[in-house]
């Protein structure tokens, strides 16, 4: 007598699927089965009409089946602020355009409808998960948990005043009360958010650090971005900013650095000493003229290095599709070496090394069974993604995020046939363009 089929949730069936572990791997005709929120397998789609039988059958026959992608430094309510301030470095473009704005426009409402703009930006890209770094982080929040996007959110603290706090003790007790709210949350967690060397004491460093360890916490903090930035610690502090914050006791595993540009051997060897990750933002690091990360020799120390966008204020785009091959392409040309960083190292940069980076990697990453269903489906039907001979590469070199056509977050649908299920369009649109005309008036 033969065993009936095992009832599921749902299955997809996908023409390629791309797991992202084992590494550089590629299953043709296989699919993914879900039950509740988590993956329960992974096999040959004639294995799994056999064995399986689903509530939701979804036949996905001309595209690629993947996780979703991990967005590891984001300002999503700078989305607000996209291409305001274009063609200026850093510096500049903080001190002449950026906190002006914010100081007069950065409130709650602004954080809510600029952040509900970013997570309908990155859902339809593909990205599920999305660290943030902003203040107002009950406002991202409730933006996020709108769509269904999962984010890892910072308590951000500087140590001058703004709109949201006056000093680093109120940022701290705003970013724990909205931990506190959210912590039941499936999709909400939170990270020590540190904004950067030069804008957060000694002081203040070793009370985040101790908070980080204390709560378990991961750290977001922009570190190594600019020369200027290494040049004025060494000034200030007789050291270069990462031999401070080891010295405060702030480097570990928890620790993500973002952008991590202007690299000697030492701040290098001490990254890799102390399993810091990077978060490594090619488009932004460029358009500010900030530099190139060398992410081919952090990757080969064994260093984490996942994608992020960084806001849409100095990208202008959130879409990890592009800062994919921008990462490809800019290792290639600064180390001179066509092999550096091949698609599928590219791809695990932008899916596990993300996760693993946010300590998430257990759950989110890759498709293995007992993780969470965050996954992402990217179509090859149209004349310009062909021939295609290797899956991987067209992710990388061939495909933009106007491919990607459905989303799932924890097993739930959030965009099909490119369209958002929990937002319209109309109502995006209609955000845009109030905050447009409030911030140019």
């Amino acid at each position: 007598m033969s065993t009936p089929p095992i009832l599921v949730d749902q299955i997809i069936e996908a023409r390629w699927i791309i797991p992202v572990e084992p590494d550089d791997t590629t299953l043709e005709h296989h699919s993914l089965v879900i039950q509740g929120e988590r993956i329960l397998d992974l096999l040959p789609t004639e294995q799994a009409r056999q064995r399986y039988t689903a509530r939701e059958t979804t036949v996905l026959g001309e595209h690629i089946l993947m996780p979703g992608l991990v967005n590891l430094h984001c300002h999503a309510a700078m989305t607000l602020l996209r291409g305001l301030a274009d063609d200026l470095p850093l510096m500049r473009w903080l001190q002449e355009a950026i906190w002006p704005t914010e100081a007069r426009h950065v409130g709650h409402a602004f954080v809510h409808d600029g952040s509900l703009l970013a997570a309908a930006e990155m859902l339809k890209g593909g990205i599920t998960t999305c660290n943030d770094m902003y203040f107002y982080p009950d406002a991202t929040a409730q933006a996020f948990a709108r769509v269904g996007l999962r984010s890892v959110l910072g308590i951000t603290v500087i140590d001058f005043p703004s709109g949201y706090g006056q000093n680093a003790e109120e940022y701290i007790a705003k970013g724990l009360a909205a931990r506190e709210a959210w912590g039941q949350h499936p999709l909400i967690r939170f990270a020590i958010a540190p904004h950067a060397p030069y804008t957060v004491s000694d002081q203040n460093f070793e009370r985040l650090g101790q908070l980080a360890e204390d709560l378990d916490l991961p750290i977001h903090v922009h570190l190594h971005e600019t020369a200027q930035e290494v040049a004025d610690s060494l000034r200030d502090h007789g050291q270069r900013p990462i031999a401070r914050l080891d010295a405060l006791g702030l480097l570990s595993p928890r620790l993500i650095a973002v952008h991590a540009v202007h690299l000697d051997e030492t701040d290098r060897s001490t990254l890799a000493a102390r399993g810091c990750s990077v978060a490594h933002c090619p488009t932004s690091n460029m358009k500010l003229a900030s530099g190139a990360a060398p992410v081919a020799d952090l990757v080969a120390r064994g260093i984490p290095v996942g994608l992020g966008s960084d806001g849409a204020a100095s990208n202008n785009r959130l879409d990890l599709l592009r800062e994919m091959q921008q990462a490809s392409l800019l290792a290639k040309l600064t180390t001179g070496d066509a092999a550096a960083l091949p698609a599928h190292q590219i791809l695990r940069m932008a899916t596990l090394e993300g996760a693993r980076a946010l300590g998430m990697d257990a759950d989110i990453g890759s498709l293995v069974p007992g993780k969470l269903a965050d996954l992402c489906a990217v179509k090859l039907d149209a004349p310009e993604t062909q021939p295609c001979y290797h899956p991987i590469s067209h992710l990388v070199h061939v495909l933009g995020r106007e491919a990607v056509s459905d989303v799932w977050v924890s097993g739930k649908r959030c965009l099909t046939q490119g369209k958002l299920l929990q937002i319209t369009n109309t109502e995006l649109l209609s955000v845009a363009q109030l905050w447009q005309n409030k911030i140019h008036l």
